[in-house]
């Protein structure tokens, strides 16, 4: 395998990856996001770890794709390192997600606060000024 073709291999990978993590990011649209987003990350993560093949010529290739490659032939050779690096990977990609909640948290309380206090400070509409007084059914006329 040249260097171009590794290279043309990995621009095919990379574009294959980026259309599953949109399908995967199009399925996962529904849920609630204390579940689509960790599932997202974790689909990112299976896609996108590369795991090192050979490391006289410096190869990498698809951790995901090593991974059942060897257990579907039963080699065993870079199982393990393949695996280490999902994990590896995975923590790191967990870390950082984490860490994104963490700093997301008190901007959404704010923004929360902010809209409940717009909420109240907001007058009363006809309607909410009917059903306080019970007169839905008499008529009121308006102040001037």
């Amino acid at each position: 395998m040249t260097e171009q073709d590794y290279l043309l291999a990995w621009a095919v990978y990379a574009v294959a990856a980026l259309g599953c993590l949109l399908v995967g990011f199009r399925i996962t649209s529904w849920m609630w996001r204390g579940l689509r987003e960790p599932l997202r990350v974790l689909i990112a993560v299976l896609l996108l770890s590369p795991t090192l093949v050979d490391p006289v010529r410096d190869l990498y290739a698809p951790a995901i794709a090593i991974t059942a490659l060897d257990l579907l032939m039963k080699t065993g050779s870079n199982l393990w390192r393949a695996i280490s690096d999902l994990a590896m990977f995975g923590m790191i990609g967990f870390a950082l997600y984490l860490l994104f909640v963490v700093i997301r948290w008190p901007l959404l309380r704010r923004s929360r606060a902010k809209r409940q206090a717009a909420e109240a400070a907001r007058e009363p509409t006809m309607r909410e000024v009917l059903e306080q007084r019970n007169l839905a059914d008499g008529r009121v006329e308006p102040r001037l």
